[in-house]
């Protein structure tokens, strides 16, 4: 049964951290994907669009643009 429980709460933070990694994604995206459309991505759709954020927030950086 510790076992159990043990994967149970390893469960948990995996979700924790699913939602959390889409509710950015909808946030940098700023509306062009809603959570339920986040939330449909499969895990290499995510991980492309989060490449492709963190790509543009290096140029940001590296130009001086402003980010906001």
């Amino acid at each position: 049964m510790p076992e159990i429980l043990q994967e149970v709460k390893v469960l948990q933070g995996d979700q924790k951290q699913i939602k959390s990694e889409i509710m950015k994604l909808c946030w940098y995206m700023r509306g062009g994907v809603t959570l339920d459309e986040g939330f449909n991505l499969s895990h290499e759709d995510r991980q492309l669009i989060a490449d492709i954020v963190k790509e543009n927030m290096e140029t940001t950086k590296k130009s001086g643009l402003p980010f906001f």
